[in-house]
């Protein structure tokens, strides 16, 4: 085992909380297979080091386990939907130790362009003409706490309101127990009706006061803005580098999944008591 030395390692406590939530290896099930190589601590270690400095697949450390054995692991357990289950079981393991219940009721949605690097295939890319963005568009779903619950990846050019029909609909199959979203002017309209139609989901639009100028703190809609800068804390989303979407929505699920592990690993602060003044003090200041 290589020692721990970066910020993104996991320590023995977030540990704890993963490694119960992945798959058993082959060689240990049915079917069969040969001993993995690699223990899966330092493979976990390296996405996560990926996805928090932001370096390129091949530029792994070498003492981490190969970059293409890194990178087959993340892919494999993204396809077969393992990486969800995890930030799943987190979040519901998050919102039973604050007191709500384990499947959130009401969400914000809100939607995020970054650049693309020319890794980016034409095929997923567009231009957003209202930020002036040529990359790609991140629709995020979070709950009222900032919890992210889904994440979808698609081309700059496609509008919020044409995106969150597919948004919405990945999220009532997933979370059905949601009955209302929180949104911007920018899902207003026809999109209001189809999802009440369709889904039975309500969504609320929080717009901005009149005769409002500058930096506005709204209702509800900070919530999710504050999710996004989290995400954008990790480096590798300071800008999109994945030539599939599948991958670019992985990464930035690993990177929730850090931060809920290290919220339910957190140590409380004690908050020391000033110290009482002598008998002599309280009398004179009396």
């Amino acid at each position: 085992m290589r020692r721990r030395r970066y910020p993104s390692d996991t320590s023995n406590a977030e540990w704890a909380l993963i490694e119960p939530l992945l798959p058993p290896p082959a060689c240990e099930t049915s079917a069969g297979g040969r001993p993995e190589k690699h223990p899966r601590r330092e493979i976990v270690d390296a996405i996560r080091y990926v996805v928090d400095a932001g370096c390129k697949w091949r530029a792994l450390p070498v003492d981490f386990p190969p970059w293409r054995t890194v990178w087959g692991f993340m892919a494999r357990w993204a396809a077969a939907g393992v990486i969800g289950q995890i930030h799943d079981e987190l979040s519901s393991r998050i919102r039973r130790e604050m007191g709500k219940g384990p499947k959130a009721v009401a969400t914000v949605i809100d939607s995020q362009s970054v650049k693309a690097a020319e890794t980016v295939g034409k095929d997923s890319r567009g231009y957003d003409a209202g930020k002036k963005i040529n990359g790609r568009k991140r629709h995020l779903v979070v709950d009222t706490r900032g919890l992210p619950l889904l994440v979808i990846v698609s081309p700059a050019s496609l509008s919020d309101r044409d995106a969150a029909k597919e948004v919405l609909f990945r999220l009532r199959l997933m979370h059905p127990e949601i009955t209302i979203v929180w949104a911007d002017s920018a899902y207003a309209g026809k999109l209001v009706d189809w999802a009440k139609q369709h889904l039975n989901l309500t969504i609320k639009t929080v717009s901005r006061p009149k005769d409002s100028s500058g930096f506005v703190v709204l209702p509800r809609r900070w919530v999710v803005e504050r999710s996004l800068a989290w995400i954008m804390h990790a480096r590798r989303h300071a800008r999109d580098y994945e030539r599939l979407v599948q991958h670019s929505e992985t990464l930035i699920t690993w990177a929730a999944i850090t931060l809920m592990t290290r919220r339910l690993t957190r140590k409380p602060t004690r908050r020391t008591k000033p110290p009482t003044p002598p008998p002599d003090q309280l009398t004179q200041a009396a």
